[in-house]
């Protein structure tokens, strides 16, 4: 058993590159690094299931940041590698790297897929000092996050599979999904996946030094805000749907669920 949390540390650094080196060599023999998505999912769990494994804290603790953090990471990496590589074309933000990169491409796709290893590290705080916890028993921190990430989890799936029956119609070609919790939400998984994030800070925060934990859903809500999730989503939906979209924009909540503001007819 591992009792220093960096120690702990090194060693997922050094199975998440593993890891990530191995997804490289694939991507480059496909010429598609959209598995870099998926992978960045798994390598959260892998980091969870070592913690788990190797920390010295309290078996139950472990046991706990285990198999939420786990889960999630399983879950993320299984949604993306089916619904957005497994038979699909490079995604467009990769394809576009790809030309603007040249020769150059497979060399900094590397760099990029060590540095999503990284990331995967970071974020992976939570589950650390998680799996550290020495108490005996679970704290009522721990069970009030176990009942946030089960919230969170069912919302995110919810709100996953209502998108992902909108699109599989043929009918709904070219039109805003704004149904079930997309009418009260532009981004209802994201939303749901930042209340994840927060419940692995709450099951963090009952171990010392635990509170750093709180870093993770930070990095996470400024991340689906400004950089990788809101902003491209949204420019990539006003350019496929317009004046529609714009709509939706202007009556609906971005993020957290809320009633519709000014709705056509309604204002």
């Amino acid at each position: 058993m591992i009792g220093e949390w960096w120690a702990l540390l090194l060693v997922a650094v050094g199975a998440c590159a593993a890891m990530m080196t191995a997804l490289h060599a694939y991507a480059t023999s496909r010429r598609d690094a959209s598995v870099v998505d998926a992978g960045w999912g798994y390598g959260l769990a892998l980091c969870a299931v070592l913690y788990a494994i190797l920390a010295d804290g309290q078996p139950e603790h472990r046991a706990l940041v285990g198999a939420l953090a786990g889960l999630t990471g399983v879950k993320i990496g299984t949604y993306v590698l089916w619904f957005r590589v497994l038979g699909k074309e490079e995604d467009g933000r990769y394809r576009t790297l790809r030309a603007k990169w040249g020769e150059r491409a497979d060399r900094r796709f590397f760099v990029f897929f060590q540095a999503q290893g990284l990331l995967d590290v970071a974020l992976s705080v939570p589950f650390l000092f998680a799996a550290l916890n020495p108490g005996d028993g679970l704290e009522p921190l721990e069970l009030g996050g176990l009942g946030l990430w089960a919230v969170a989890t069912a919302g995110e799936t919810v709100a996953d599979r209502q998108l992902t029956r909108f699109r599989g119609d043929p009918v709904n070609r070219g039109k805003v999904m704004n149904r079930g919790l997309w009418r009260y939400s532009r981004h209802p998984n994201y939303f749901f996946q930042i209340l994840t994030w927060v419940a692995f800070a709450l099951v963090a925060t009952a171990a010392p030094w635990g509170w750093t934990g709180w870093l993770a859903p930070v990095l996470i809500t400024i991340s689906i805000l400004f950089v990788t999730g809101i902003p491209p989503t949204e420019a990539q939906a006003l350019a496929s749907r317009g004046e529609a979209y714009r709509e939706y924009q202007r009556t609906t909540s971005p993020l957290v669920p809320w009633f519709p503001q000014n709705r056509p007819g309604r204002r």
